[in-house]
């Protein structure tokens, strides 16, 4: 062996006290090792492997790799949750609506949704614009309510449902709602009337026709100073008979019952200044699935 190898000899004697180096007498006739000042190096040993990262170190810079990348993956893969939320409705599960759906609605006329795509997606986002449309305050005032019933419902039907309506909204059951014959509040308050879509279901479905249910939260009353109608909430069914006519969903019949309500939060009512102050600043949506 040569000089400098750790392994020459190792482990044999006990060393003396002679002050040797290695276990070894300086009188010993053997090689002994020097050693050299700091700093120095001994052109006789051999040259010391440089530095490499453990195996740990390696292993755990390759899982946070694979990790970062899996997560990316996964970003990406956002756009098939369409796909999955159709899957876990056909395994009995409830899924989340679609920001968007299949086809968003293109265009409104006079603020009213339509555009609605020819499918199931189409007439479930049709019917629970449709809920808003009228269950708002927009009903409450004629010309509106003409405007609405003849964009959404089909020619034959809006024909045979202005007079019932209008019969409906009469001068009277205004002025039991705290409003006057023109379907306005008195100064200083104001009238509340919105439909908030909480879920839709298909009850049947064909390529011309469609029936869907919207289960729905609503809010109803006068919001003020001295309001004898506070605003309330309801919870109630609308059921409506969709059919494809002129390249949209239009409604051909609907029909309306209460609940299903759920247990009321036990929590103090806000006053009608923070009601007022709520609805105006808190617009509505158009709703697609």
């Amino acid at each position: 062996m040569s000089l400098g190898d750790d392994g020459y000899r190792s482990g044999q004697g006990s060393g003396g006290d002679g002050g040797g180096y290695g276990g070894y007498d300086a009188d010993d006739h053997h090689l002994t090792r020097t050693r050299l000042p700091e700093g120095e190096v001994d052109p006789y040993a051999p040259q010391r492997r440089p530095v490499r990262p453990s195996r740990n170190l390696i292993t755990i810079v390759a899982v946070v790799v694979l990790l970062v990348a899996a997560i990316a993956f996964a970003n990406r893969g956002g756009d098939k949750s369409s796909h999955g939320d159709d899957e876990n409705s056909a395994k009995g599960g409830s899924s989340a609506t679609a920001p968007s759906g299949v086809k968003p609605v293109e265009g409104k006329n006079g603020g009213i949704p339509s555009g609605f795509a020819h499918d199931e997606q189409g007439a479930q986002s049709a019917a629970a614009n449709f809920a808003v449309l009228m269950g708002g305050d927009g009903m409450f005032k004629t010309d509106r309510r003409h405007a609405i019933v003849e964009a959404i419902y089909t020619p034959a039907a809006a024909a045979k449902l202005k007079q019932p309506q209008d019969d409906a909204y009469s001068p009277d059951f205004l002025k039991r709602l705290g409003l006057d014959s023109s379907g306005n509040p008195p100064q200083g308050k104001l009238f509340i009337s919105r439909t908030v879509p909480v879920g839709t279901k298909v009850e049947s479905y064909s390529e011309d026709t469609a029936k869907v249910s919207v289960w729905y939260s609503g809010l109803i009353g006068m919001a003020g100073a001295g309001s004898t109608d506070p605003v309330r909430t309801t919870w109630k069914t609308w059921t409506f008979t969709l059919r494809w006519t002129d390249g949209d969903w239009k409604v051909e019949d609907d029909n309306q019952r209460d609940g299903p309500a759920p247990v009321p939060q036990d929590m103090p009512a806000a006053s009608a200044e923070d009601i007022t102050k709520a609805v105006k600043e808190y617009g509505g949506f158009t709703y697609a699935r």
